[in-house]
C-alpha cells in the first residue's frame, strides 16, 4: 500500500526558510515521479516534480527560491523553501505517480495528508 507522509511545515516570517520532507512507503519511490503540490486560497498549484531520472521541473512562482531533492536510499523527497513570501501560505502535499504529467490527477496518483506552511509579513 502506497503511503506518503509529509513533515516539516510550520510558520515563518517573510524572507525565511523551511524544509518539508516526504517519506514514501509501500513501493520503490525511485521508479516513479514525485513532486509537491500546494493548495493556496482559491487555487491548487503543482510547484515542482522530479522524475525517476532526477530531472526536476519548477513552477515559475517558485523558481529560484525552492529546491527539490530526493534520497532514494531513504525513499524520501525534500523541498527546501527559501525567501518565503506571504503568498506561499498554504497546504503542501507530496504526491507520486507513474508519470509527472498526471501527478495532479488524483485518480492516478497518490498524495500525502499535507502539511501547513504559513508565512507572515
Amino acid at each position: 500500500q502506497v503511503q506518503l507522509m509529509e513533515s516539516g511545515g510550520g510558520s515563518v516570517q517573510a524572507g525565511g526558510s523551511l524544509r518539508v520532507s516526504c517519506v514514501a512507503s509501500g513501493y520503490t519511490s525511485s521508479d516513479y515521479c514525485m513532486g509537491w503540490v500546494r493548495d493556496l486560497p482559491g487555487k491548487r498549484e503543482k510547484i515542482v516534480d522530479i522524475d525517476s531520472e532526477g530531472t526536476s521541473t519548477y513552477a515559475d512562482s517558485v523558481k529560484g527560491r525552492f529546491s527539490v531533492s530526493r534520497d532514494n536510499a531513504k525513499n524520501t523527497l525534500y523541498l527546501q523553501m527559501n525567501s518565503l513570501k506571504p503568498e506561499d501560505t498554504g497546504v503542501y502535499y507530496c504526491a507520486t505517480s507513474s508519470r509527472c504529467n498526471v501527478l495532479t490527477d488524483r485518480r492516478v496518483s497518490y498524495w500525502g495528508q499535507g502539511t501547513q506552511v504559513t508565512v507572515s509579513s
